[in-house]
């Protein structure tokens, strides 16, 4: 018999985060915690989050509180806080517990699977979720859906099974894949071109549903993900791209990608792992990408206007 999830702990409580954060707490409002530190665990703490202008005051546990293991944890952190939020949740693994990462890119699994082992570790990706943060304020129109599983689901396992049915009842959609390893790159190959281009134009979603010029933009950066995907041993073609675009018209003309949040607050970028990866895979396999690297110079001397230096 599955055994439900009935406790979750969440690190990184931005804007998707604290979206699934959200739909925990109206599911069962002690069923969920966020894990934080410092002057972010007080903000929580005396702020809360507003999610669709409802005020949400959450649970919030210190990372070096030593309260009983969490039967889930979800990490939605950025990618260079990574390292540091896989230190920051050991006090909530226990021998049963499993980790759900909804962070971008394709690595982060592998490397809390490195920490904790593998076995405690199941792959997901959100997508089609338009959320968008301002300090503690977070709105969305669409919920999207979470994509999870094993790297590949024949059939499905008893920690998928638990999963799928804490989703069921918070109400959020998902779909387990067969591949999800190919799922977890087309997310990529989207976000190596939607975020990306998104940030350097400072384009709301409303751009790429009306200009042709910058779909094609973000096209020529998604091809070379599809371009060093096959010597990877994934499986992505041009039809791809097409099936981004079927989910494209649902997002919010006004909502923006997480990047482009990230240039407009000031904040550092993910583009080490977006544009940087595809540069270290294309060396790697030999193929060239001249547009990331291009893209990687321009968010590069961007972040270096926006970014105060340590």
């Amino acid at each position: 018999m599955t055994s439900s999830i009935k406790t979750i702990s969440l690190i990184g409580a931005g804007a998707v985060g604290a979206v699934y954060a959200s739909k925990f707490y109206t599911m069962d409002k002690n069923c969920i915690s966020l894990v934080a530190k410092g002057e972010r665990y007080d903000r929580l703490r005396e702020k809360g989050l507003f999610v669709n202008k409802r005020h949400y005051l959450m649970n919030v546990i210190r990372s070096e509180e030593n309260t009983a293991p969490s039967d889930l944890i979800i990490v939605a952190v950025k990618h260079h806080h990574l390292e540091e939020a896989i230190r920051d949740i050991s006090n909530r693994v226990g021998d049963d517990t499993l980790i759900l990462s909804v962070m971008n890119g394709i690595e982060s699994e592998e490397q809390i699977g490195a920490a904790y082992g593998r076995e405690k570790v199941l792959f997901a990706v959100a997508v089609g979720i338009d959320a968008v943060r301002q300090d503690n304020c977070i709105t969305f129109s669409q919920l999207g859906k979470v994509f999870f599983g094993e790297a590949k689901n024949p059939n499905l396992t008893e920690r998928v099974k638990r999963v799928r049915c804490l989703l069921d009842q918070a109400g959020i959609s998902y779909e387990i894949p067969d591949d999800m390893i190919r799922i977890l790159w087309w997310k990529f190959m989207i976000n190596v071109g939607l975020n990306q281009v998104s940030a350097i134009l400072g384009a709301p979603y409303s751009v790429f549903q009306n200009s042709q010029e910058a779909r094609e933009l973000l096209e020529s950066a998604m091809r070379e993900v599809i371009n060093i995907a096959k010597p990877a041993g994934v499986h992505l073609s041009v039809e791809d791209i097409q099936d981004f675009y079927s989910f494209l018209p649902s997002l919010s003309p006004d909502g923006k990608t997480s990047m482009l949040q990230d240039v407009e607050a000031k904040r550092k970028t993910e583009v080490e792992m977006f544009a940087g990866k595809v540069i270290e895979l294309g060396k790697k396999y030999g193929i060239p990408t001249p547009v990331n690297k291009t893209l990687y110079r321009l968010i590069k001397v961007i972040e270096g206007d926006i970014i105060a230096p340590d």
